[in-house]
């Protein structure tokens, strides 16, 4: 198996691929207008871990499936985020004005322009999942499989359902732990777990290992937003290349606010262990995610 950033470099050449290049200002009927691919482009190739379509491709490979044809679902999960992306920075959400490093989306092509960007990007990915299952009829029940676990975690009751509790409790000053798992399950988990899963229908998996691989996304994807929660308070601004300290002054329902420093920390290492445990299914074969996931909670200690 290769690493996390080989397989971030197999991605990234994909997505610099995934939309043509036009002319300036071009609007062709028929085609996409140019200033939607480079309003999508300048989200989409802002850089990052591309750590979601990664964890996909690692999947694949550790179950021998075929990475090939795992690459545009991979780079698919990338555009869903970067839509998410592009949405939560929106005013009427977080209104952040930076992102990996530099002006978020709106504020570079204004809120409407970054709110159809956002909305590109989720329509073209499943646009790109279904051309390559079309292009392997044999595989259309992988396929399909694959799109609708995606679906999922970015639905109404995944990625979409958690936003919309975490801006209600924003609203609302809700502040408790039922909330706080919600949101951090379906808000963040959910493009872990169902990606995962994905991958392992993609690789012919057996229903325990797809089940085992949607234990280990939840498990990563807590302790994802659990480590977030906590660099938002001892992180640094440069290296994470947003602004810091927002869910304090916001009043944001986190692990942090609700159980402080030490007992989000006490928290991402019980969540720590129980995703080692779903691993064991994998045996030596895991070791990729067993690394990953230990990096990942070193970041806050």
């Amino acid at each position: 198996m290769k690493g996390l950033k080989e397989y971030a470099e197999i991605v990234n050449a994909r997505l610099r691929t995934v939309f043509p290049a036009l002319a300036e200002n071009s609007f062709v009927e028929g085609e996409m207008p140019e200033l939607l691919v480079r309003s999508m482009n300048y989200s989409l190739l802002a850089g990052g871990k591309r750590l979601r379509p990664s964890m996909l491709l690692a999947a694949v490979d550790m179950l021998d499936g075929d990475v090939d044809f795992a690459l545009d679902f991979a780079c698919a999960v990338e555009m869903i985020h970067s839509y998410s992306l592009i949405h939560d920075d929106l005013p009427g959400m977080d209104d952040d004005t930076m992102r990996r490093g530099r002006p978020t989306n709106h504020v570079v092509f204004g809120v409407g322009q970054a709110i159809l960007a956002g909305d590109g990007l989720l329509n073209a990915a499943f646009e790109l999942m279904l051309r390559r299952a079309l292009e392997k009829p044999e595989l259309a029940q992988r396929s399909l499989r694959a799109i609708y676990e995606i679906a999922t975690g970015a639905g109404v009751t995944g990625m979409i359902a958690g936003q919309v509790l975490d801006l209600y409790c924003e609203h609302n000053a809700v502040m408790d732990d039922h909330a706080l798992s919600f949101i951090h399950r379906d808000k963040t988990a959910c493009m872990f777990i169902y990606p995962l899963r994905a991958a392992g229908a993609l690789a012919g998996a057996t229903q325990a290992q797809i089940d085992a691989l949607g234990r280990y996304g939840e498990n990563f994807g807590r302790i994802f937003q659990a480590t977030d929660d906590l660099l938002d308070v001892v992180g640094d601004a440069a290296e994470m290349g947003k602004t810091l300290g927002k869910d304090a002054e916001q009043g944001k329902l986190t692990v942090v606010s609700l159980h402080g420093v030490e007992g989000a920390r006490a928290q991402v290492r019980m969540l720590l262990e129980r995703a080692m445990t779903e691993l064991d299914i994998f045996g030596a074969e895991a070791q990729f995610f067993r690394d990953l996931i230990a990096s990942m909670v070193d970041r806050t200690k």
